[in-house]
């Protein structure tokens, strides 16, 4: 895999602030990072935040949210122990804080705390402010008393659950964020599951002790992943307890292993987006890099004489806001680097190299994501991946979710035919439902609806093309659905569209008119102004041009429309062919007959998978092309082959585009990958490197043409070029590469799990 350079990277602005209230603790946690570990500059910060400094530090937060229009930030109060400032000085803390972002942008106050203090006064006054109480908590008694004791070794268990109780009483559960559990791998991973859960926390955070390359974490009797089978084991209890509670960690898993984002710093690529105020004001990087040594964390910076801005820019911060180009080399290739992320940041430190590292539990945490993916992928795998029937469904729901969109997008911009339109669609639903499906499932109709919504989305005003559209799809609806009702269709320059139905002369000028369009035997007919004319369905004439049907091959090729009048079928490699004349038309479906015939005589589940789903072809015009079969950009279930290939190329094309419209179809309603680009991968079949969709694009058509071939002896594509020029050994090494491919999904890799099955069991 290769990094594609990444350029000047934009400043991220920061949307999450801790900020030190106080700088002492009540408790001596010996895994604590703050007191126990290289970096002891807290022996020289004051021991609480005064006003001037909460005041500085408010006017700076507000500050950077107005310039980056931030809709809201989010401050943790932290420490060592914040509840030791006090109520009066929090109370401060938070008026100050509100009365400078009121207006500027939303305030999401949270606070940190070993709870040890957590009573009435606080809790009252975090009510009044809505300042939301994560609570450190190692699991029972026995685990919580490993690391969590007062300095003269008493237990703080007692009096952290006393405070949860009273956190869970229903006038303050409303503040009730959550517990940090940091993990020993000496203690039950069920048990402290079990202890978690009965105190109902909203979500529990697990968190890997800090430890380096040089200090690193204690592994008991040697054991080389300790730390991944403790979670495993936690993730299994957790999964028969029926995923009672989110689990931050095995959440933030679940979702990058479906191609979704991170939802924990200490895994995943995605930038950070944390700053730390000081209690003298002084501003640093996350507090895990007090781990590495003395002054990892310091910026230089303070909120006296700098903005968020300026700390922004510094190369610490930047260095964690690189994703991908951030971690190491060795990480960078690891198929596992979307979901670990490379660890936190301040697990990969060493003297040597800095953080140029993988992490410290590099080897846990490929365990672990490894552990996650092998338990749940019978499950999260996306069914339209094995699904034909499912993939056709969401297809069809897809188009539904997408129409509907542009209808509220649309607004008042529509007007009353845009409106008159849509209601005629919904009283079409409710008498003939499969006659509105059949329209709004033509392939095409996708295709305008996209340009609609992109023009929408681009701020330019869509015109009346969505509203002549829409009034053709209404009237194609009622005319299939024999429906006693009158649809207006808007047109203009004298030609009119009627999805899945054909294309309709109507004499009128190129200035936009209305015709009123009704059904009738066989048929339907046309009024404009005070002439009314009737139009059988598939009689071809002068004004009417049908969509033509072409029959069936066997049992297991329906009949599929020959769409070459609709005038959103270019959509393809190449342009479409005009409307065939009728030799044309029948030496077209001639080759195509022979051409599933061909199919089935040789690979006959191939041919079968190549019909279904498979209703509309449209001819595409010879000449200048990256092939003779393509998935069309915006229409499932169609495919485009041009006029002049032979029998053997027109079946390679069917094949071949078909696949390449099934993966389309597929990446549409499932996530196969993520990051598509950051990484590069070498290509058998292209000069250059490519992303993980063209690879596999390529691989997804070449697979079944290397089985076509395979079936005939034949070693070319009949020179019909495309998907045709491929090989077995080329094949098997894009395989290999995709099956190493970082960017992949779940689904994704059941994918190409399946092409592999598919490849080796034909070779």
């Amino acid at each position: 895999m290769e990094l594609p350079g990444d350029g000047a990277a934009r400043l991220v602005p920061f949307r999450e602030f801790v900020v030190k209230v106080h700088s002492r603790c009540d408790l001596a946690c010996d895994h604590c990072y703050v007191y126990e570990h290289a970096d002891q500059s807290w022996r020289q910060q004051p021991k609480a935040l005064s006003e001037p400094v909460a005041e500085r530090v408010a006017a700076r937060l507000a500050e950077h949210a107005a310039t980056h229009g931030l809709p809201s930030v989010t401050v943790i109060l932290h420490g060592g122990e914040p509840l030791l400032a006090g109520p009066a000085r929090l109370r401060t803390l938070c008026e100050v804080l509100t009365r400078a972002l009121d207006g500027v942008a939303g305030l999401d106050l949270r606070i940190h705390t070993n709870g040890l203090r957590l009573g009435v006064p606080f809790l009252d006054l975090f009510s009044e402010y809505g300042v939301k109480v994560g609570v450190s908590l190692d699991g029972d008694r026995t685990a919580n008393d490993r690391h969590r004791r007062f300095a003269d070794g008493r237990s703080s268990h007692p009096l952290v659950l006393k405070a949860l109780e009273l956190l869970r009483q229903e006038r303050y559960r409303h503040l009730y964020q959550g517990l940090l559990c940091t993990v020993d791998v000496e203690n039950d991973p069920r048990a402290v599951l079990d202890a978690l859960t009965s105190l109902e926390p909203p979500r529990i955070d697990f968190l890997l002790p800090h430890a380096t390359w040089e200090t690193p974490p204690a592994r008991p009797d040697g054991l080389p992943v300790p730390y991944a089978r403790w979670l495993l084991r936690a993730f299994d209890h957790w999964e028969t307890q029926g995923r009672p509670v989110p689990v931050r960690l095995f959440d933030s898993l679940l979702s990058t292993l479906r191609g979704g984002p991170s939802l924990t710093e200490s895994l995943g690529l995605a930038p950070t987006d944390l700053v730390v105020v000081e209690t003298d004001g002084t501003l640093e990087q996350a507090d895990s890099l007090k781990t590495a040594h003395e002054g990892a964390a310091a910026t230089g910076f303070d909120v006296f004489r700098h903005s968020f801005d300026e700390v922004a820019a510094h190369p610490g911060i930047r260095a964690r806001q690189s994703g991908l180009a951030g971690v190491s080399a060795e990480c960078r290739r690891c198929p596992v680097v979307r979901s670990c992320g490379g660890g936190l940041y301040a697990h990969r430190y060493r003297d040597a190299n800095g953080f140029d590292n993988p992490s410290v539990y590099c080897t846990d945490l490929r365990e672990l994501v490894d552990g996650v993916e092998a338990r749940t992928a019978p499950v999260v795998i996306a069914p339209e991946v094995a699904g034909p029937a499912v993939l056709m469904a969401s297809q069809q729901e897809l188009t539904r979710v997408l129409l509907a969109r542009l209808h509220s997008d649309m607004g008042e911009a529509g007007g009353e035919d845009w409106q008159h339109s849509w209601e005629l669609l919904a009283a079409v639903e409710a008498a003939a439902p499969d006659a509105l499906d059949t329209v709004v499932d033509h392939p095409y109709t996708r295709a305008w609806v996209l340009a609609a919504l992109d023009s929408v989305r681009r701020g330019r005003p869509p015109g009346t093309e969505p509203v002549r559209q829409l009034s053709a799809l209404a009237a194609a609806a009622v005319v299939r659905g024999r429906l006693d009702m009158t649809a207006t269709v808007v047109h203009q320059g004298g030609a009119l569209y009627l999805p899945t139905l054909g294309l309709l002369r109507t004499g009128a000028s190129a200035e936009e008119g209305r015709a009123g369009i009704r059904a009738a035997d066989a048929g339907f007919s046309v009024r404009e102004g005070g002439t009314e004319t009737r139009f059988g369905l598939s009689e071809e004439g002068p004004r009417w041009q049908p969509v033509r049907l072409l029959p069936g091959t066997g049992a297991w090729v329906r009949p599929m429309a020959l769409e070459d009048v609709d005038p959103y079928r270019d959509c393809f490699s190449r342009p479409p062919s005009p409307r065939l004349d009728g030799a044309g038309a029948e030496g077209w479906q001639r080759r195509l007959g022979a051409a599933w015939t061909l199919l089935h005589r040789t690979v006959p589940a191939l041919a079968r998978e190549t019909a279904a789903g498979l209703g509309t072809l449209t001819p595409l015009a010879d000449g200048a092309g990256a092939g003779p079969g393509r998935a069309g950009r915006r229409g499932p279930g169609a495919l485009g082959v041009t006029c002049s290939a032979g029998v053997r190329g027109t079946a390679l094309a069917l094949l071949t585009g078909r696949r390449r419209a099934r993966l389309r179809e597929l990446t549409e309603v499932a996530d196969l990958y993520a990051l598509d680009g950051e990484w590069l991968h070498e290509s058998p079949w292209r000069e250059r490197p490519v992303p993980v969709s063209e690879l596999l694009a390529d691989v997804y058509a070449r697979v079944a043409a290397e089985e076509y071939r395979r079936s005939q002896g034949r070693g070319d594509g009949d020179g019909d070029g495309g998907d045709g020029d491929g090989d077995g050994d080329a094949i098997k090494r894009a395989l290999d590469r995709l099956s190493g491919a970082a960017e992949l999904t779940v689904s994704g890799k059941a994918v190409v799990g399946e092409l592999r099955r598919e490849f080796e069991s034909g070779a």
